[in-house]
Order: C-alpha cells, then sequence, then structure tokens
C-alpha cells in the first residue's frame, strides 16, 4: 500500500480545525494505505516550552489520535522524540541545505518576525521535517497549506540527495484534501484556526466543555446582513460556520442554506452549536477512557517500536552512502 505519514505538534490544545481539517483524514486514510502517524515534540521544542506542559500535551495529543478513530492495529502511532533516526537525519539534511532556501521559508520569517534572538533550531526546523518524511520513504503526505512550501524543500533535498549518493529517497507527494482542508478562526474568517492563537474563542478545543462551545459559536464573528449564504468571498465568516456546520451534522452547504433562508444568524449558531457538542461527545468520552487506564503508553512503545526498524536501515543505508564508517 502507498505509505503516509503526517505529524502534529505537542503545543497548545487541538482545535476542530487540526480535526476537520487533518485528523479526519487520517482515520480514512488508515483504510488505504500504510500510516504513520507522529507526535512531533522535537519540532514543538524550537519554541520555548514548558517541560511539564510538553510531556503533558504530547500524551494528550497521542490520546486524542486514537479517540478520534485512528486504530493502533492500522496505523503507526508514536512520539518523534522516541525514534532516534529522525535528529539524526535531520543533522545529515542541514548538511545537504542552502542558507537561502532556510531563509525563504515564510514560516521562519513569520515566527522570527520582530524578535531580538531566534533559536537555531526554529531556522532549520525544515530539515528536520525532510528527515521525518523521508525516513520512511513516505508516498504521500497529508499538508496544510502553510506547510507546502516545507514539503517542496524536502522533494529538493530527496532530489539532491539521489543525485549526489545515489537514488534511495523516494520524492514525495502532496495530499491536499479538496474539502475541510482549512477551517477558519471564530473570530475572524480570513485566517486559519490555530491552537496559537493567543485568544482561545477564535477557536473550538476538542476538549472543551458543551457550555464553551456553545458560547464561543453564539460569539462568533458573523458578516452583515442576516443571510445564511455560502460564499467565501462575500461572507468569509458565516461561510466558514457552515463549512463546520457541514462536517458536524453531515449536511451538504446547500441543505444548510435551504433550512435556514430567512430565519438569520440566531437560529443557525444555535443548531451549530448543538451539532459540534454532539460531534465532539463521544471523542471525548473515548479520550477520557484513554488517559484514565494509561493506555496510550503502550500503543505509543507498540507505535516506535514498528517504525524503528525502518528508521534505523533507512538511516543505516543514508550513512553508508555518504561515506561514514559503519559499526559492524
Amino acid at each position: 500500500m502507498p505509505r503516509v505519514l503526517s505529524g502534529i505538534q505537542p503545543s497548545g490544545q487541538l482545535t476542530l480545525g487540526n480535526y476537520i481539517g487533518a485528523i479526519q483524514n487520517f482515520v480514512k486514510l488508515q483504510e488505504t494505505h500504510e500510516c504513520f502517524f507522529m507526535v512531533v515534540d522535537l519540532h514543538a521544542i524550537t519554541v520555548p516550552q514548558e517541560p511539564a506542559a510538553l510531556r503533558e500535551q504530547t500524551e494528550a495529543v497521542a490520546a486524542l489520535f486514537i479517540a478520534a478513530g485512528i486504530d493502533p492495529n492500522k496505523a503507526s502511532v508514536f512520539a518523534q522524540s522516541h525514534v532516534a533516526p529522525h535528529a539524526e537525519l535531520g543533522w545529515l539534511f542541514t548538511t545537504l541545505a542552502y542558507m537561502g532556501e532556510l531563509e525563504r521559508m515564510t514560516q521562519f520569517k513569520d515566527k522570527s518576525s520582530g524578535k531580538d534572538s531566534v533559536g537555531a533550531g526554529l531556522f532549520v526546523y525544515p530539515t528536520l521535517m525532510a528527515a521525518d518524511i523521508l525516513l520512511y520513504n513516505a508516498d504521500l503526505v497529508p499538508v496544510g497549506d502553510d506547510q507546502k512550501q516545507h514539503l517542496e524543500l524536502t522533494r529538493d533535498l530527496a532530489q539532491r540527495f539521489n543525485q549526489r549518493y545515489g537514488d534511495m529517497f523516494t520524492v514525495p507527494q502532496p495530499y491536499i484534501p479538496k474539502v475541510g482542508a482549512r477551517i477558519m478562526s471564530l473570530d475572524d474568517g480570513t485566517k486559519k484556526m490555530s491552537k496559537s492563537n493567543p485568544n482561545p474563542a477564535s477557536y473550538i478545543a476538542l476538549l472543551d466543555p458543551p457550555d464553551v462551545i456553545r458560547k464561543k459559536i453564539s460569539r462568533a464573528t458573523t458578516d452583515s446582513g442576516r443571510e445564511v449564504k455560502f460564499n467565501p468571498a462575500e461572507k468569509p465568516e458565516v461561510s466558514n460556520l457552515m463549512s463546520i456546520f457541514s462536517h458536524c451534522a453531515d449536511l451538504t452547504l446547500e441543505e444548510i442554506e435551504a433550512r435556514y433562508e430567512g430565519q438569520g444568524y440566531g437560529a443557525f449558531k444555535k443548531d451549530l452549536a448543538e451539532a459540534v457538542v454532539s460531534k465532539l461527545e463521544p471523542l471525548q468520552k473515548r479520550y477520557a477512557e484513554i488517559r484514565s487506564s494509561g493506555e496510550i503508553h503502550d500503543i505509543l512503545k507498540q507505535g516506535a517500536e514498528n517504525v524503528s526498524v525502518i528508521a534505523h536501515q533507512t538511516l543505516r543505508e543514508a550513512k553508508e552512502r555518504m561515506g561514514f564508517l559503519l559499526p559492524r
């Protein structure tokens, strides 16, 4: 089967945007692809993290993967730091990447903007991401628009290595779903919903209690007028809420428009809130079971063992091709 690899950082709470845009697709892909899903904790420390929070969030993200429907018997779920070849191959790729390439990365520009000093890890973040992907010779990589540039660099590094040392790495392709790939902020329909947004009212966290969800949606920004109509260019706020409704209630946008014709935003937002609560209720229940049982530690251990064989083999071959003297 084609191989898929993707990961999510354990910084901040996972949001409804993460669920609709990424995790739901992970669940579908595991039925038709060989899937590796990581909690990318090495990426998280490219910016300062509080140690206890990092540990808690790493476990929480892994548990949410499982609670959302990823089956550890079908897909490997693991923590990036549990598989040492990620860091080592990431270093090797820093020797293949050029300063100019890394300086052009828009995420680095955004995250370093206005800061007096920036960690070197943030600068070489894309080479570690390349190592994550190429370590398993992934065929497809689910990425959002904000990561497409990093995947292009990964493709360039794979081709550069292959040309210099002989064909070895698969050049990966992006997997970008046409629907649901980008859920926007509740307070600004032109910006992506993000767990890093300092305003918690801008996103719905997967573990938000029902009353918090209802309050956030009731206060979500809407466009002028009263018409519930999908038009991202002219009505970005309502169009975003309709997209959320469509995914949570399994309704088409046309059905939503017809249902709320002439009713205004009040009834629409009330029903939307209940649809989101109903969608997240079973996930939250399963999450609580996973955390209380402690089973996530066994799942992460097994996932790391599953992928380590491939990771160490790939790293050894790369080092051999580059001329390192390997232990016998």
